[in-house]
């Protein structure tokens, strides 16, 4: 029985295949990380569709991008890592160049990510630099390691579209998509202070987010954009939040989603894109000058932030259990169809 494999994605659509091996010994600087948990992202679904969105590493790849594990072994550098539980950034940027030096590590053009530049986490073990790891030790008596696996993008992600926003005490938001990030993007935005209406096209995804931080909903299921906005703005008026200054972050990732948003804008606004899709979405642009608002896309999170977010687990302003699911590695092949397939509704953590 070998102590080390990894599942490759050979080409998109096929299914991953099991590849046995020696466990890899990291370079200096470099640390072994023994996997706890994978989850995985719907980024993950979009390397496996065929026709979806290339790797950057040549096939076969090893995909998964968010990682919890047991530091194992060091590289010469790195030795203070031995034996800690960590978490790996989902964005590693390179730390030295002129857009990390101004503090835009997520759009470092150096930036490796496990499971798209290298072999990633859906594997028994991962190499990687030490520079950007993340501690995870000091989690709650109910909580494994495995689980936290799902700040890499699950939670930071929505984290640092919420720090961006500038969300604090009191505001009003409507987050779009109530799922893998959604879910805890509404927690997030509701720690820290506001108000949140929740929107999806799906009612059990929307009745729990009620329970975890979302003060009313709206099921936009079979609603063009016209319909969609006045039903949230319905929402809104009910809910007496003002008709200017409104939060939205879009964490769908679809085309109605993306149109909603847009169509939210307003007076001295924020419109957060967080959600991805390769569809084109026609909005007019000058909507953000007339408005005097502002937009930004969200790409991953900068390592530093990772510590406040996991920091929210810890002190449990997040729940991350009613989101999750254990899924043996080996099924990992059912999984992708299940999500594919929006049969697996929460984020499934693949465990070696």
């Amino acid at each position: 029985m070998t102590d080390f494999y990894r599942w490759l994605m050979h080409a998109p659509g096929q299914p991953m295949v099991k590849e046995e091996g020696t466990v890899p010994e990291p370079a200096a600087g470099e640390v072994r990380v023994k996997i706890a948990g994978c989850g995985v992202c719907h980024t993950d679904i979009g390397f496996h569709t065929e026709g979806g969105v290339r790797t950057n590493h040549e096939l076969p790849l090893a995909l998964g991008h968010e990682i919890s594990g047991t530091v194992e072994a060091c590289g010469e550098g790195s030795e203070e890592w031995a034996g800690k539980p960590v978490v790996v950034p989902a964005v590693l940027p390179c730390g030295d160049c002129e857009l990390c030096q101004a503090g835009c590590e997520t759009s470092c053009r150096q930036q490796k990510m496990p499971g798209n530049d290298f072999h990633g986490g859906f594997s028994t073990h991962i190499i990687l630099s030490s520079r950007w790891l993340v501690d995870a030790s000091g989690l709650p008596e109910d909580l494994d390691l495995a689980d936290v696996s799902v700040l890499a993008d699950a939670i930071s992600t929505p984290y640092q579209a919420c720090v961006r926003a500038e969300v604090s005490d009191g505001d009003c938001m409507v987050i779009i998509g109530a799922g893998g990030v959604g879910s805890f993007g509404i927690q997030i935005a509701r720690a820290m202070g506001a108000r949140v209406i929740a929107v999806d096209i799906d009612d059990s995804k929307l009745e729990r987010s009620l329970e975890y931080g979302a003060i009313a909903t709206v099921n936009t299921h079979g609603m063009d954009t016209k319909e969609s906005r006045k039903a949230v703005q319905m929402a809104c008026k009910a809910q007496s939040f003002p008709r200017v200054k409104l939060k939205v972050l879009e964490m769908s990732g679809t085309v109605p989603g993306q149109e909603l948003a847009w169509s939210l804008m307003s007076f001295s606004g924020v419109v957060g894109i967080v959600g991805f899709t390769l569809k084109r979405v026609e909005v007019r642009l000058s909507n953000l000058m007339a408005f005097d608002a502002r937009a930004f896309g969200n790409w991953g999170c900068r390592p530093q932030l990772y510590t406040p977010a996991l920091d929210m687990i810890r002190n449990g302003e997040i729940q991350v259990l009613p989101f999750i699911k254990h899924y043996p590695m080996d099924e990992i092949n059912e999984v992708l169809d299940g999500v594919r397939s929006h049969k697996i509704g929460n984020r499934p953590v693949l465990i070696p």
